[in-house]
C-alpha cells in the first residue's frame, strides 16, 4: 500500500489517479460530472442504509439508551439482553417457540413451490402457444396486478368461508398459489424464449408437460427465483390476523409482532424481534439474488 501511494505521487499525484480512476469506463461525461454522480450515490446509500443501522442498533441498546433523546445510531454500551429476554419470553409462551417457526417453515414452503408451480404452469400456454381468448387472458393478468390485497379481501374471506379453510393455515397458502405477478413475470420470460427450442423438444417426442419441466423451468430459473423471493417475502410477514384464531397455528411473525406492541418495558425484546424479523427475509434475499445474477449471465438464447 505504502509503494502504491509512493509511485502515484512520483507519477504525477492524487488528482491524475482520480482522473484515471473515474474516467476508465467509456463514458462521454466529464470527470467533474462522474465524480458528482459518484458523490450522489454515495449519499443515496448512507439514506438507505441508515434505517437499518438504526434498527441494528436498537437491537443490541440497553433500555436507558433505546429511550435517549436527542437518539443514538450505535449503541454505548452494547448488550444482548435483549435476545435473552426474547427467548425467555418465547420458552415460558403457552404455545413454543417451535411451533411458530414450524407453521411459518409449512407456509413458506408450501407458497412457494405451489405459487412457482402454478405460475409456470399457467404462463407456459399463455407465452407459446395460441388459442382462443388468447389476448383476453393476458390482458386480465394485467389488469389484475393493479387490484391491491385490500380489494380483494373480502372475496378471499368469503371464498375461503364457503370452503371452510378459515382458521387453517391454507387460507394463506392456497391465495398464494394465485399471485398474478409471478404468472406475469413467468409469462413475460417465456416469451422471450425462442420457438425453434419447443419444437426440437417436440421432434424429440417429449410430451407438453416433459417440455415444461425438463426444458423450460430450467432455462427461466432466474424468473423462478424471482418468483421465490417476491413469495417468501409476501409469506413471512404474514401474520394471518384475518384468517388465523387458534393461537397454535398461528406463524412467527404474529409471535413477533405481539411482542412489539406489549408496551414499553418490552421494547428491548420487541428491537430484537424486529431485527430477527428483517434479518430471515434479507438473508433469503441475498442468496437468492446471487443465483439469479449467476443464472441469468448463462441463460439468455435468441433464435
Amino acid at each position: 500500500m505504502i509503494k502504491w501511494f509512493g509511485r502515484i505521487r512520483s507519477t504525477g499525484g492524487f488528482r491524475k489517479a482520480f482522473v484515471r480512476y473515474i474516467t476508465k469506463g467509456r463514458s462521454n461525461r466529464s470527470v467533474g460530472g462522474t465524480a458528482f454522480l459518484l458523490l450522489f450515490i454515495l449519499a443515496f446509500a448512507i439514506f438507505a442504509v441508515f434505517p437499518v443501522a438504526f434498527m441494528v442498533g436498537n437491537a443490541f441498546k440497553p433500555m436507558r439508551e433505546l429511550y435517549r433523546y436527542p437518539p443514538t445510531v450505535l449503541p454505548q454500551n452494547p448488550t444482548g439482553q435483549n435476545f435473552k429476554d426474547l427467548l425467555v419470553y418465547a420458552s415460558e409462551s403457552l404455545v413454543p417457540f417451535t411451533r411458530y417457526l414450524y407453521n411459518t417453515g409449512v407456509l413458506v414452503i408450501l407458497g412457494c413451490l405451489g405459487q412457482i408451480l402454478l405460475s409456470a404452469m399457467a404462463a407456459f400456454p399463455l407465452a407459446k402457444s395460441e388459442f382462443r381468448g388468447k389476448k383476453l387472458m393476458s390482458s386480465m393478468v394485467v389488469y389484475a396486478l393493479m387490484f391491491s390485497g385490500a380489494v380483494t379481501a373480502v372475496p378471499n374471506y368469503l371464498i375461503l368461508t364457503k370452503l371452510g379453510l378459515v382458521d387453517s393455515l391454507w387460507a394463506i397458502i392456497l391465495p398464494s398459489f394465485a399471485s398474478t405477478l409471478g404468472l406475469y413475470l413467468m409469462q413475460n420470460f417465456m416469451e422471450m424464449l425462442p420457438d425453434s427450442l419447443i419444437e426440437a423438444a417436440k421432434i424429440d417426442g417429449a410430451s407438453y408437460f416433459r417440455t415444461l419441466v425438463s426444458i423450460i423451468m430450467p432455462v427461466v430459473k432466474p424468473a423462478l427465483m424471482t418468483v421465490f423471493i417476491f413469495t417468501f417475502q409476501g409469506l413471512w410477514g404474514n401474520t394471518g390476523g384475518s384468517v388465523l384464531y387458534t393461537e397454535n397455528i398461528k406463524p412467527l411473525s404474529y409471535m413477533l409482532s405481539r411482542i412489539a406492541s406489549t408496551g414499553i418495558a418490552r421494547q428491548g425484546m420487541a428491537s430484537a424481534a424486529s431485527l430477527l424479523s428483517f434479518f430471515i427475509p434479507v438473508l433469503i434475499f441475498v442468496v437468492t439474488q446471487s443465483n439469479v445474477m449467476e443464472t441469468m449471465a448463462t441463460s439468455g438464447m435468441k433464435d
